[in-house]
């Protein structure tokens, strides 16, 4: 685990991109006056706040949510990183006596973190932009514990130039054509997860043991190159011809389309999987307060839009407007949103274990 101070500070000279967030940033700041009842240490004195997040794109999340908000609260945030389940692990471990206020992990791991009473309820008449979030991201856990802040999808991306460029359905991976092409993504991953459930789905399944899903996807052994375990490995197999359709996650079609190759992201008819990163407060914080401006803070269209343009994270405020290569790249707009299928947090929770033991006995096992 690493954990960093993040204090404000002045800023070095910046570029046309920068001066744009800077005047969004500052127009935020001037309309987010902290709410009536504030405590007067916040005006006197910095505190601190501690995010347990995932370090990606420290530098940018630096400037455009960590130093403006420590301007606005006058307070100090203090980074802890790592893979989610570590965090969680640690969270738990110190429920007793917590050190960490605010806490970013997927949603079927809050939902764990909540089960385990590690959360504590958000007020959402605290939440100024709380109504400009999708319905979807308002309350994914149902217990006012956890805002969706980011969503991605993971849908199909295929090569336009061999047998993969008709499909349009999750059942076409099962085409002849294309025994020996097809990347499918472990069940280690987030990705492997939305394919079960995704294929259990459209093969009629109900769901829970995903018993429909496990018997097509070991009927398709035959048809697969390999099951990828990261995304630069999957990128790497499209680059390399050995791969021409695969189950990818939203925030991967970047890297995708820099291998040159003709690709297309193909929304199956009957959807994408949406996967949602949330954000909580953890219980027993004695920083409720800056919690709840530093999570109405991130759901802001000013930061919300300067995040997405600079492809940080797709964006879960309606309102926002993007640059025509940050639309093309990230999980937005009507098109991408109304596809969107969500797997229930606690189905995840309750049988991902079970998941992966028949896993590794009908699919990894040779």
């Amino acid at each position: 685990m690493k954990t960093t101070h993040v204090a404000p500070a002045a800023r070095a000279p910046i570029n046309h991109r920068r001066r744009a967030f800077a005047a969004a940033g500052a127009a935020l700041l001037a309309a987010a006056a902290l709410p009536p009842g504030t405590p007067p240490a916040l005006a006197q004195g910095k505190r601190q706040l501690v995010l347990s997040t995932y370090g990606l794109n420290n530098d940018l999340f630096k400037r455009i949510v960590y130093e403006p908000f420590g301007k606005l609260c006058h307070c100090e945030l203090v980074l802890e990183t790592g893979n989610a389940a570590d965090r969680l692990a640690k969270l738990d471990a110190r429920k007793a006596n917590p050190n960490v206020d605010v806490v970013q992990i997927t949603d079927f791991l809050a939902l764990d973190a909540s089960q385990k009473g590690l959360l504590q309820p958000i007020d959402h008449k605290k939440l100024r932009n709380l109504d400009q979030i999708y319905d979807f991201g308002r309350d994914p856990l149902r217990n006012q514990e956890a805002i969706a802040y980011t969503v991605y999808s993971v849908g199909l991306v295929v090569r336009t130039d061999k047998a993969s460029k008709d499909i349009k359905s999750w059942k076409d991976l099962w085409k002849p054509e294309l025994k020996g092409r097809v990347l499918l993504a472990n069940i280690t991953g987030n990705q492997g997860l939305a394919q079960l459930f995704m294929v259990d789905r459209v093969w009629n399944g109900f769901g829970g043991a995903m018993d429909a899903g496990f018997a097509r996807l070991g009927e398709l052994k035959p048809s697969v190159v390999t099951y990828y375990t990261q995304t630069a490995q999957m990128t790497a197999l499209f680059a390399q011809d050995e791969a021409w359709v695969a189950p990818v996650g939203r925030f991967g079609w970047l890297n995708l389309k820099k291998t040159g190759k003709p690709l297309a992201w193909v929304v199956p008819a009957e959807g994408q999987v949406g996967m949602m990163n949330t954000i909580s407060i953890v219980k027993g914080t004695k920083n409720a307060d800056l919690a709840h401006q530093l999570i109405d803070f991130w759901l802001s269209r000013e930061v919300q839009e300067a995040l997405a343009n600079e492809l940080a994270d797709s964006p879960v405020n309606r309102t926002v407007r993007l640059k025509p290569e940050a639309a093309d790249a990230l999980t937005w707009g009507k098109a991408q949103i109304d596809s969107l299928v969500f797997m229930k947090p606690e189905m995840v929770v309750r049988e991902r274990g079970g998941w992966v033991t028949q896993w590794n006995r009908m699919i990894a096992a040779k």
